[in-house]
């Protein structure tokens, strides 16, 4: 679909807008997928002239749009970019937008669509939805519509985030916002739909009968880098469980939706997110562990005594018919000994073992492997007879790489996001319900640690894979992280 529109980008000069966000825009342009009359209104506080904007954005492109015929895209789309700079929270600021849309929706001849885009920081979030309501752009007619796209993160709390839903549905409907999580946007995060759904050999195993336990991990070789004034007021818990890593698990626990539609599989979600079991106080210092990587107290801007967390691991349990007994662990942390996100199923062994007292037969579990990056696919590990006359068991991997059987491509991530937007597709956004139910299931967590202080921070060291503690958390029921 090409919908003719305008996209306005607020935070049109920030670091989000010239490295993922106008890249996006021009692989989505080049591959067909935008009207060519198209415009973009950026905002931002800086007073630039129009000339020294559109530089700028020209040099941008060069920089960071990697795909030649992007790039070309891009450089043709400078002239249909405006500027407009001031405060976002000064009401002049959004007569002048309002205006300046109505002279570009005249002189374009298009049709009167606005995609709101908040590349700002989260403080921004609820005025500037507020602000333009107020204005009356978000006002929808029949042959037009008025959306806002909102980056992560969705509040900082239980209590936040519900309060930032409540001021953004003040002024808009549910269907009018899109709640952007980047992860979503990956081609293998989006597969674990055809994965589990359009094979049949997977859902028929997908249960607690043969599945003994699931991991998902989300590993860093970097530390805060530029980040650390955010991060060190968030933590590992707050940047990645209510969000990503939630979002992920509930893509492998869900039941199968009626349909491909947006709500029907928002809805399969949403109920994962209710059956996950909510922790106790005392359950927190049992499944929650947390650490610090041993130089994360000596980066710029970060407090000597910080007692934020680097790392997080949880075990979580699901508690309905499908899924009760089979443990959910998760983990995510910076500073790892490699940069990985995938999700492990791990089968159970069969109930008698034929090879048990044969040597050298031992066999491994069967594990099926979704990698989510940096090697995108999917690999599952079985066990096989070693070529020769004695019978010997060895591990064998199949793998399938999406760059092998599909190309590489220069995706960003925020390409299906970005046109699921623009068409109105929710499928990829969780909605009010699930970004609350996300953060009630962390909420004890954050009560704990907030009144509970670690003792023995920093408690890892770099390159590691974390603190003891973590693998503590599986070796205590036999298990252990697969790395």
């Amino acid at each position: 679909m090409n919908t003719p529109l305008i996209l306005v980008i607020f935070g049109i000069t920030g670091d989000l807008t010239k490295r993922l966000l106008f890249p996006a825009i021009c692989n989505l342009g080049s591959a067909g997928l935008l009207d060519p009359n198209i415009r973009i209104i950026g905002l931002g506080s800086e007073n630039r002239t129009i000339d020294v904007f559109r530089s700028t954005m020209t040099d941008n492109i060069k920089q960071f749009v990697m795909n030649p015929k992007s790039q070309e895209f891009g450089l043709s789309l400078i002239k249909n970019i405006d500027y407009v700079h001031g405060d976002f929270n000064d009401p002049d600021l959004y007569e002048q937008l309002k205006n300046h849309m109505d002279a570009v929706y005249e002189e374009a001849k298009i049709i009167k669509n606005a995609l709101f885009y908040l590349a700002v920081p989260p403080t921004f979030f609820g005025s500037i939805t507020t602000a333009l309501g107020q204005a009356g752009m978000l006002e929808e007619k029949e042959n037009y519509f008025r959306r806002v796209v909102i980056e992560k993160p969705f509040g900082n709390d239980s209590i936040s985030a519900k309060a930032l839903n409540q001021t953004l549905l003040s002024v808009a409907k549910e269907d009018q916002l899109f709640r952007i999580d980047h992860f979503l946007g990956k081609e293998t995060v989006q597969n674990i739909m055809a994965l589990r759904f359009a094979n049949s050999i997977f859902e028929p195993i997908w249960n607690r009968n043969y599945i003994d336990s699931i991991q998902l991990t989300v590993a860093e070789t970097l530390g805060v880098e530029a980040r650390a004034r955010y991060y060190d007021k968030t933590g590992a818990l707050r940047d990645m469980v209510p969000n990503h890593l939630l979002q992920v698990l509930s893509l492998v626990a869900m039941e199968s939706p009626t349909s491909l539609d947006a709500v029907d599989i928002q809805n399969e979600k949403e109920k994962v997110f209710h059956a996950i079991q909510r922790f106790e106080p005392e359950d927190v210092l049992k499944y929650a562990i947390r650490g610090q990587y041993d130089a994360y107290r000596t980066e710029p801007n970060v407090a000597p005594d910080s007692a934020i967390e680097t790392y997080v691991a949880l075990k979580l349990n699901i508690n309905n018919w499908r899924w009760l007994g089979v443990p959910f662990y998760i983990r995510t942390g910076k500073r790892l000994q490699r940069r990985t996100s995938e999700v492990v199923i791990r089968f159970k062994r069969p109930p008698s073992y034929l090879f048990k007292d044969i040597p050298h037969c031992e066999g491994s579990d069967n594990l099926l492997r979704i990698h989510l990056q940096p090697d995108e696919g999917v690999s599952f590990r079985f066990s096989a007879k070693v070529p020769g006359p004695i019978m010997t068991l060895g591990d064998v991997d199949m793998r399938f790489q999406y760059k092998d059987y599909f190309g590489a491509s220069c995706s960003t991530g925020y390409e299906a996001l970005l046109y699921d937007c623009i068409n109105g597709d929710h499928t990829l956004f969780p909605r009010a319900d699930m970004v609350e139910a996300g953060w009630d299931i962390i909420q004890p967590v954050l009560d704990v640690w907030s009144t509970l202080k670690p003792r023995h921070f920093p408690n890892y060291t770099t390159g590691s894979w974390g603190p003891k503690e973590a693998d503590d958390l599986l070796a205590q029921e036999g298990r252990q992280w697969i790395l």
